[in-house]
């Protein structure tokens, strides 16, 4: 049986890549990891795998495709004995998606077991695993996490922590983990802090996830966020922080609040939900239009769609609906079924649309095609005009810090200007919200050049950490992301 994907858009969004989970001090820690791991499917839904601990040995179970399909069967728990546990769902960059790429990645090592779940990307992945090869290394898969666990296998520390911190100080990039050993559960942000982590308890155990969303699921409480550049070790002591890398000035993704979390999480400090509503209002002041309905693309467009209505004072309404059921298929689609493609995700409500100039809200515009089908379908549907309006300023840089970004050639924003992106998408008027309103719906008063609260790379070009295996002439971004086709 072959499976192809009807998904229009499957290369029209940001993907972040991958959400994690760890558990430290509960009995049912595989079975509360895949509840954490269902409300982070959002962040990755190729595949997922949990790893526990039983006070003996440790246990696995990693497989193709959602958490539920994963780990909804009472045995597949069962098999995952223990009182701490850790998790990952993986959304990967490309190449093929093959089990040994399945994260937690384990390892037997010196000391013990350890095993590995990474949120990130390393920017100088390739150069480090082309040392760690011509020294003798053997690579069983094509994931960046599996250079963190050579150069723990190789640190010459005593301790299972400090050989950690040594492997850390060996390499670039974005990342947060969660690692697994006999005896301790350790998380810990990169010094510069672009991804997320935070930090849960429950009834005396100690939770790690990316997000505030999958300790909700479980009923923790939410604690604080991990800071950049900071350690924590649970064991049965209890919990102890560490900040072993020198001070970094912090830039988190502002892409999180855009996209990528969830909307009924809390992420430093920020409710995503009223983030976006506050984007959506910053957006209307900015570019508003006469128009006699807004309309959100769902579903990530929702609240900053609810924001510009309420600033513009023009009705909100559900002029699009979501199939949310849409993924993939056992049938090779014709060339007619994927020019219908559109309406196996989105379909367009009439009833609010027909005979009314319309405004169209989405987060964000990659390489167009959601936007021109989209409005093509909303114009069928008899809108009289139709005004797009983008959540964040134009995408016209590539990520390099753990999210799947088309090459800069392919961004629409990078190789249009304002009238030829309106043009090709086919709106009467196209405007996003201004690098400074964006911010300023973060609580800032606006980008500081010299210091930019958040890394907004995507859209500036300032990236924060060294590209080192981009510039560094190793190797070109095409050959790198086929070594390393999985950076999560």
């Amino acid at each position: 049986m072959t499976f192809v994907s009807t998904n229009p858009f499957d290369d029209d969004k940001l993907h972040e890549e991958c959400g994690i989970f760890g558990i430290y001090g509960t009995p049912d820690a595989a079975a509360h990891t895949a509840l954490g791991l269902h409300a982070l499917q959002h962040r990755g839904q190729e595949a997922s795998g949990i790893v526990s601990y039983d006070g003996t040995r440790f246990n696995s179970h990693r497989a193709m495709g959602h958490v539920g399909a994963n780990f909804g069967q009472p045995k597949v728990i069962q098999g995952l004995p223990g009182d701490a546990a850790i998790g990952h769902n993986r959304y990967s960059t490309s190449g093929d998606t093959v089990l040994r790429n399945v994260q937690p990645i384990y390892a037997d090592l010196a000391f013990g077991g350890i095993a590995v779940a990474h949120n990130g990307n390393l920017t100088n992945a390739y150069a480090v695993r082309s040392r760690l090869v011509k020294s003798g290394s053997i690579f069983q898969s094509t994931m960046d996490t599996e250079v963190i666990t050579h150069l723990i296998a190789r640190s010459e520390k005593h301790h299972v922590v400090d050989r950690i911190v040594d492997a850390l100080k060996q390499v670039e990039g974005a990342y947060s983990l969660v690692c697994l050993t006999a005896k301790k559960l350790i998380g810990l942000r990169d010094p510069t802090g672009v991804r997320p982590l935070v930090l849960g308890h429950l009834k005396g155990a100690w939770i790690l996830a990316s997000e505030t969303c999958a300790l909700d699921i479980i009923g923790a409480e939410f604690v604080r966020d991990v800071e950049p550049g900071e350690l924590i070790v649970i064991d049965e002591s209890g919990l102890n922080s560490h900040k072993p890398f020198p001070p970094t000035a912090s830039r988190f993704c502002i892409f999180e609040y855009i996209y990528f979390s969830r909307p009924d999480s809390i992420v430093e400090g920020h409710s995503v939900y009223n983030a976006r509503k506050r984007i959506g209002a910053e957006l209307a002041r900015e570019n508003g239009v006469d128009a006699d309905v807004v309309i959100p693309v769902p579903d990530s467009g929702v609240p900053a769609a609810i924001g510009y209505a309420a600033e513009a004072k023009i009705p909100f309404e559900l002029g699009i609906i979501r199939n949310h059921y849409i993924g993939r298929t056992f049938i090779e689609p014709t060339d007619q079924i994927r020019h219908l493609g559109v309406k196996l995700k989105h379909n367009a409500n009439r009833v609010h649309i027909e005979g009314k100039r319309v405004i169209l809200v989405d987060d964000s515009i990659v390489r167009g095609t959601t936007s021109t089908k989209i409005i093509e379908m909303v114009r069928e549907a008899g809108a009289r005009e139709v005004h797009m309006r983008i959540a964040s300023p134009p995408t016209t840089h590539s990520c390099f810090y753990g999210v799947d970004t088309p090459e800069r050639s392919k961004l629409l924003a990078a190789i249009h200007d304002l009238e030829a992106m309106r043009t090709y998408i086919k709106a009467d008027s196209l405007a996003f919200v201004s690098m400074d309103g964006l911010y300023r719906a973060m609580g800032q008063k606006g980008r500081d050049a010299a210091k930019p609260q958040f890394c907004d790379a995507c859209f500036s070009g300032d990236y924060p950490i060294p590209l080192t295996d981009e510039t560094g002439g190793q190797t070109s971004r095409s050959v790198q992301l086929s070594l390393l086709a999985e950076t999560a």
